[in-house]
């Protein structure tokens, strides 16, 4: 059906960017991926303040692996390095560990409760890349 409009190139690649905009969140959600937002100097110099992550359910932790856990104590998420993974449990650390509340003050939590590991930061733009 014409209405009129031209087809211009433009209009184009607008309806092609926004699609793919869609189908790539989409999918983002089918992997059970989510974005976190890093508060805090627990984890420097590895995740600064403001830093945005993807962070993707996994089913396997290792040690080593940043990852992302709802704090037992407090109704907030936590990214923090697995420091030991035994039989289901995980010792979780900050790289900062002056400013990091982790296993320390609140012990090992169940490798249920991991929420995924985070695997990209995708802001600020100059610290753009994958997290390890």
């Amino acid at each position: 059906m014409n209405l009129g409009l031209p087809a211009t190139r433009t209009t184009v690649l607008a309806v092609a960017l926004a699609a793919a905009v869609v189908l790539s969140a989409a999918a983002l959600r089918a992997l059970g991926a989510t974005r976190v937002v890093v508060e805090g100097t627990s984890m420097r110099p590895t995740l600064e303040p403001g830093d945005r992550l993807l962070v993707v359910r996994t089913r396997r932790v290792r040690r080593g692996d940043l990852v992302a856990v709802t704090d037992p104590r407090y109704p907030r998420l936590l990214v923090k390095r697995a420091a030991e993974v035994n039989g289901g449990w995980v010792e979780l650390r900050g790289d900062n560990a002056g400013a990091s509340t982790d296993s320390r003050e609140f012990g090992a939590v169940p490798v249920a409760e991991i929420r995924g590991r985070a695997v990209r930061r995708y802001a600020p733009s100059h610290r753009r890349g994958w997290v390890r």
